[in-house]
């Protein structure tokens, strides 16, 4: 009666025992528990497993999975031999778990040796196995389909079983999602592949090769993002390489690399977060793991990239590729967040962050570097008749498109600001951005201050700065960097430009029209004969001194020119015909006037209408 009674007892504490027993250590420790309870429980333990045969039992397994061990055949090939393989190592992996507790026994730790080595050999062809399964689902399966007509499940009620994926449309494909601004999407593997993956993970995870199952995994899915990004053109290269390119070569990578990190962070690395997570369902810590080892040098490798750009050369014309290239990161931070999420992946979004934000410093890098440009721009040959300086023309053109990216410009010289505001920021006159333009603009004022001092002529001095500062103003206006600047900044500048007109014709033509001056309270008409006739002379020799040389002069701007010509008519005009007018009304002088007079008054307007013809070089 008491051994029938031991009996129940212990079939008692091994089914509690296989019940409970869902992880590694869970058996062990009841079967440890009831052994301490009581000595004699453990010897009827032990005692039991012997008579039921433990050698048999190991014996008999051996037999069913060295059979498909020593297979040259892929296993998979055949759903029957998977499916009985899986059930062997399934015992295989339980009978391990359920003799380790009573390993002190002589029998049975023989026989757990022989079970852990089977079981190890086991893993590795597991291992060969699953990676043969993601090769061969890769290679076989279509990867640009350029839509799923599937609805993507909710994972989050899967019963993780052998059968899970077993009632699954087999054309379903889970791992992909349409991208709105992309044509394709991927489907990394075929359904059907990805429940076999799956039922070997299982397998290997409980028995405590998960590391080698994530590195056979991760193996095979970096070769595929490798591939995928040689098929977008990009190559692997160092930042030395990008440094060393030529800025041509280099603006094609920048292309390529644009390309590539957008199908990078919105479809490939989604696709691959979604296959981990299927094929690891239910081990989320080797799923999330597997992912980063997966797209953690690719990811790099873009990123890299980006480094290379933000610490390489600071030359202003790089400023708008580097601004694509800054664009194309911040864009994508809500991707790196996403996808990039967990733990493990803690550095690679840091490491985005970081590259992100050093490319705004290279953005503010070259404006400094634009800045030293311009205090360096020498001043030495001076341009042929007061016209543009190339320095006003690289500025201000530079300047104008460089504000077509104006609310990404404002958001790199804002110091702090979050991406996630983006084009909706409100900007203002005030900002950082309207500073650092308005700081520009009064380098290059100085700088064509410091130029115009080369010209001996201090009307073509005026010239010079009327040209320029006209061609700042027609840049400024109605565009962004006019809205930066200011109504205030236009109309004061717009005011110099005047000013400078002024002083051009006080420098040019008031000894002009001081000669033109009649003393109508001259002593006798001799003496005001002779005077005329030495002010005459006098206006012949400045007026063709100045239509010899001010014709070729430039004024770029046809209407400033018209005005420009128009206003010296406008104060010469009317004093040379009085002039004229005084002269026919002296004896002895009028009669024979036009001996003396060499030019009309409509000789005088077309000879001023033919000044500032010279070549202006472009006003573009």
């Amino acid at each position: 009666m008491a051994e029938n009674g031991e009996e129940k007892l212990i079939a008692v504490a091994r089914h509690i025992a296989k019940t409970l027993g869902h992880t590694n250590t869970m058996t062990d420790d009841i079967l440890k528990i009831f052994s301490n309870f009581d000595g004699r429980l453990r010897e009827k333990l032990t005692e039991k497993l012997s008579e039921d045969g433990v050698e048999q039992i190991l014996n008999n397994l051996d037999r069913q999975i060295s059979r498909y061990i020593s297979s040259d055949n892929p296993i998979w090939s055949n759903a029957a031999d998977a499916a009985a393989f899986l059930g062997s190592v399934d015992q295989l992996i339980a009978a391990v778990r359920d003799w380790t507790p009573l390993a002190d026994d002589k029998n049975i730790s023989s026989c757990l040796d022989r079970a852990e080595d089977l079981l190890q050999q086991s893993m590795f062809r597991l291992e060969d196995e699953f990676r043969t399964l993601v090769e061969r689902g890769a290679e076989s399966f279509d990867l640009t389909l350029s839509e799923s007509t599937h609805p993507h499940p909710d994972y989050s009620d899967y019963d993780d079983d052998d059968n899970g994926f077993a009632d699954e449309d087999e054309n379903f494909i889970p791992v992909a999602q349409q991208i709105t601004d992309y044509d394709i999407v991927i489907d990394a593997l075929p359904a059907g592949t990805i429940g076999d993956l799956h039922a070997i993970a299982k397998r290997m995870v409980a028995a405590g090769y998960v590391k080698e199952c994530r590195h056979a995994y991760s193996a095979c899915r970096r070769e595929f993002l490798d591939e995928s990004f040689s098929r977008l053109g990009l190559q692997k290269l160092s930042i030395d390489d990008v440094h060393r390119m030529q800025w041509t070569q280099l603006e094609d990578e920048i292309e390529k690399w644009i390309k590539a990190v957008n199908v990078a962070l919105r479809i490939l690395f989604p696709s691959e977060r979604r296959l981990c997570d299927r094929i690891f369902l239910g081990f989320s810590s080797a799923a999330d793991l597997s992912f980063m080892e997966v797209c953690r040098g690719s990811t790099i490798q873009l990123l890299n990239f980006a480094d290379a750009v933000a610490i390489g050369s600071r030359a202003p014309e790089r400023l708008f590729k580097v601004l694509d290239v800054y664009e194309t990161l911040r864009d994508l931070m809500p991707e790196f967040e996403l996808n990039f999420s967990d733990q493990y992946c803690l550095l690679l979004r840091n490491e985005a962050m970081t590259i992100w934000k050093r490319l705004g410093e290279a953005v503010r890098g070259i404006f400094m570097e634009l800045e030293n440009l311009i205090r360096r721009d020498p001043a030495k040959a001076a341009v042929p008749g007061g016209g543009l300086h190339p320095i006003t023309r690289y500025v201000m053109n530079y300047l104008r498109a460089a504000c077509r990216s104006r609310r990404t410009l404002e958001q790199v010289f804002e110091e702090s600001v979050d991406y996630r505001k983006g084009d909706d920021q409100a900007l203002s006159s005030s900002s950082s951005l309207a500073v650092q333009m308005a700081w520009i603009m009064e380098l290059l004022e100085s700088n064509l201050e410091a130029k115009s001092k080369i010209y001996r002529d201090s009307a073509l001095c005026s010239v010079f700065m009327m040209n320029n500062g006209k061609y700042i103003i027609q840049k400024v206006k109605d565009n962004e960097l006019g809205t930066l600047l200011g109504e205030d900044w236009i109309k004061k500048h717009t005011a110099k430009v005047r000013q400078y007109h002024v002083n051009y014709q006080r420098s040019s033509w008031s000894k002009v029209l001081g000669v033109l001056k009649v003393d109508i309270n001259s002593s006798s008409p001799s003496g005001a004969s002779k005077s005329l006739k030495e002010k005459l002379k006098l206006f012949n020799s400045y007026f063709e001194e100045i239509y010899k040389t001010q014709s070729s002069w430039v004024i770029f701007d046809d209407q400033l020119r018209d005005e420009l010509r128009s206003s010296v008519s406008g104060s010469l005009s009317p004093a040379y015909r009085n002039f004229v007018a005084s002269l026919q009304t002296v004896p002895d002088f009028g009669k024979n006037a036009d001996r003396y007079i060499r030019y009309s008054v409509d000789d005088v307007e077309a000879r001023i209408n033919e000044l500032f013809q010279g070549t202006s070089g472009g006003k573009r």
